[in-house]
């Protein structure tokens, strides 16, 4: 069914402040949940369902679903429209106050169509709890999605957090026209398979040493690495030292350097995290 058809059941409309453009092309989401390549054992989090148009779809494959959206006011609808999904559990929250541990004792996927504001923030707020998500399928617009794929020399803060965590690739791109109401850009769908070695609680000193020096890497974009690594409280001739050791041209921009060269430059640098 239209998602106008179905909100116009309950006296509803889109909400613009909530990025609220709903996928209906029954073909393309059977394509996303394929995507997510879900197990019959698997449980899934599913951000902002929406009208549930996805979450049909995931819940024919997944142990367990559990789908939470913002917006009260579409919970009737929802309900309505997965009746007969028993293994689906929708939850009334804004998903960066959910702690997973309360939904998830183990690794789980994550198939969200994500609005652009908050699609950094979800990744930083899933990526970094625990469990960790094993695997995230989302439909985020064209522009976010090159900027989580992006390699040297055009990486950002966002490509290199993501990154760190795991494998990022484009599954493929979804004209405006596949939503209702039409968005003004296109969009893509991207998964991100984390790292199994990230699953795990980890090194949690280590990455939290890893973002701090990332982070001023980047703090000002047209300056050399060189300069911007003075932020950690370094002098220059130990930062000096510490690029030469790890291979990396201090007259570099951050921009240019890919995660495993961060990685090394981490590993010969002194700092605190």
């Amino acid at each position: 069914m239209h998602p106008k058809v179905i909100l116009d059941q309950y006296g509803l409309s889109p909400k613009q402040s909530l990025g609220q453009n709903f996928l209906h092309d029954e073909g393309l989401l059977a394509r996303i949940a394929a995507a997510a390549e879900i197990a019959p054992e698997d449980e899934v989090l599913e951000v902002g369902p929406g009208l549930g148009a996805l979450t049909r779809q995931l819940c024919r494959l997944a142990r367990r679903v559990v789908a939470v959206e913002l917006d009260g006011r579409l919970l009737p609808a929802l309900e309505g429209q997965l009746a007969g999904c028993a293994n689906v559990e929708l939850v009334h929250a804004d998903v960066l106050s959910l702690d997973p541990t309360d939904w998830f004792a183990r690794p789980y996927a994550v198939v969200a169509n994500v609005p652009y504001y908050i699609t950094g923030a979800i990744l930083r707020h899933l990526l970094e709890s625990h469990p960790r998500p094993r695997r995230l399928v989302l439909t985020v617009q064209r522009e976010v999605a090159d900027r989580l794929t992006a390699r040297p020399p055009q990486m950002s803060l966002l490509a290199v957090s993501v990154q760190y965590y795991g494998r990022v690739r484009l599954v493929s791109a979804i004209k405006a026209g596949a939503f209702w109401p039409r968005p003004d850009v296109d969009s893509a769908v991207v998964r991100i398979d984390v790292d199994e070695a990230r699953l795990g609680e980890g090194d949690a000193a280590g990455e939290r040493a890893f973002f701090r020096v990332v982070r001023a890497g980047f703090s000002e974009k047209r300056k050399q690495l060189k300069n911007n690594l003075r932020q950690l409280g370094l002098d220059d001739e130990a930062i000096a030292a510490a690029l030469a050791a790890a291979g990396i041209d201090g007259r570099r921009r951050a921009e240019t350097l890919g995660v495993g060269e961060w990685e090394r430059l981490i590993g010969e640098l002194s700092v605190g995290n």
